[in-house]
């Protein structure tokens, strides 16, 4: 792991920087939320004005754009890529309905929100947020008729297992984009990220969703009645009539990646390095090693064990593709704005602002996120653009300490969704949902995962 990021100094006056950086922000904000503009192209516009008001010349306000855009694309691209193959391949294999079925079914009326809760947060472990939610809401539909129960109650927990482990838990584009920023530990950063989601989600789920349910009483729409009622599907067959892979198979291909992860990351700790046990576990636990081996296992585990031939998988995987190419983008601009910054050394500017206040560098990550978060309506616009502007200041942290800087910006990427926020409308159609009733379940369930994020960052930030 590199600790240090190595911050160029200031090209000019921080009476001119710190405008600089504000008006790079506030257009890349006005270009998103007001005038529609796509966020890659937002993001390079900003990175654009940035250099200009900074006083570096074009071309080398370009160059830097296109060495933050470069390093940031090889560095989580493949990663996204890889996580949206296997997330596919769980989708359309059955795998994904065999563990909704397996948890829910196993559940009784007390224990189906903590189901919910965990059945959100298996799916949400690889796969993107979106897809995740357009997964589960037939699912949340039938659950919530065959219950009796009220959708909020058992549509919120599913919810905030999603939403936690998509802006606390790589690889999703979030914090591998923080990670890669910040150059954090990817297994630490694992680690702690699972730590922080569990009670964030126990609180932000089944717990939050006793007095949503209540603010919010509201029985499913008609959208998915029959949803997942076919007998075949009730026999243990997925899509076209296919075997699903069985329970225990798909968890442990689930649980794989992020199992190689976290053995490296015991590996950095425990082992000595250069030993032949060091060497393998660190070369497993790669990032981009266990995605791999995570997707070529998930194809006979998963493909294989659902009746899926080869031609099927391979455009199994090849339909996974043209729905990231945009996620990409957003995420190596973000990468590029980030590289502005640093270049025109605003971001030094701001860590010695910082030093000198006496602010906790975690407390500043989540508020910087927030802002971002409320002005773009983004988590990841927010979790890149916060993690390039405080790359500067994890000079002289500790692995913990800077893993502990990628969550409080995760956490703080997830605050408050609001009418900016395209998940804010999918949660309100597929619920069935008024505005107002979405600020009140929707929209605090997010907020309370983000203030909860913090507080146990802050929490760990005692004991690392």
């Amino acid at each position: 792991m590199h600790s240090i990021v190595l911050a160029a100094a200031p090209h000019a006056s921080s009476g001119r920087l710190v405008p600089a950086a504000l008006a790079g922000i506030a257009l890349i904000v006005v270009l998103i939320t007001w005038l529609k503009v796509h966020p890659f192209l937002s993001l390079t516009l900003g990175s654009l004005l940035v250099g200009a008001i900074a006083g570096l010349p074009m071309a080398d306000t370009v160059k830097s754009f296109g060495k933050g855009f470069g390093d940031t694309a090889s560095g989580v691209g493949a990663l996204i890529a890889l996580g949206a193959m296997f997330g596919k391949l769980l989708a359309d294999s059955g795998g994904a309905d065999q563990i909704v079925d397996t948890i829910v079914g196993r559940s009784g009326r007390r224990t189906l929100p903590w189901a919910m809760a965990l059945v959100g947060a298996l799916i949400g472990l690889p796969m993107f947020f979106e897809i995740g939610l357009v997964l589960l809401m037939p699912v949340i539909y039938l659950v919530a008729r065959r219950s009796g129960q009220s959708i909020i109650a058992v549509g919120i927990p599913a919810l905030a297992g999603l939403s936690a482990m998509h802006g606390l838990v790589p690889p999703h584009p979030g914090p591998l984009v923080a990670i890669d920023a910040l150059h954090a530990d990817l297994g630490v950063t694992l680690g702690l990220g699972v730590l922080v989601a569990v009670p964030t989600v126990a609180i932000a789920g089944p717990l939050l969703a006793r007095f949503t349910a209540r603010w919010v009483d509201v029985q499913p729409p008609e959208l998915f009645a029959t949803a997942g009622d076919a007998e075949g599907e009730q026999d243990g067959e997925g899509k076209d009539g296919r075997r699903r892979p069985s329970f225990a198979l798909t968890l442990a291909t689930v649980l794989l990646p992020v199992v190689l992860m976290l053995l490296k990351a015991f590996a950095d700790i425990v082992l000595d390095e250069g030993t032949e046990a060091y060497t393998v576990l660190d070369n497993l636990g790669t990032p981009l090693i266990a995605l791999l081996i995570a997707v070529v296992v998930a194809m006979f585990t998963l493909g294989g064990a659902a009746g899926m031939d080869r031609s099927t998988i391979t455009a199994t995987l090849e339909r996974s593709l043209p729905p990231i190419a945009g996620v990409l983008l957003i995420v190596a601009a973000g990468g590029g704005f980030k590289q502005t910054l640093v270049d025109t050394g605003i971001g030094k500017t701001i860590a010695d602002w910082v030093d000198g206040s006496g602010v906790s560098v975690l407390l500043l990550g989540w508020l910087v996120a927030v802002l971002i978060r409320l002005a773009t309506g983004s988590a990841t616009v927010a979790t890149v653009t916060a993690s390039g502007i405080l790359a500067p200041l994890v000079t002289g942290l500790g692995t913990g300490d800077t893993s502990l800087l990628v969550l409080a910006v995760g956490s703080g990427s997830l605050f408050f969704s609001h009418v900016n926020d395209a998940g804010f409308w999918l949660v309100k159609e597929y619920f069935g949902l008024s505005v107002g009733q979405t600020i009140k379940s929707w929209s605090a369930m997010e907020t309370v995962i983000s203030v909860c994020g913090l507080l146990f960052v802050l929490a760990l930030n005692i004991v690392i």
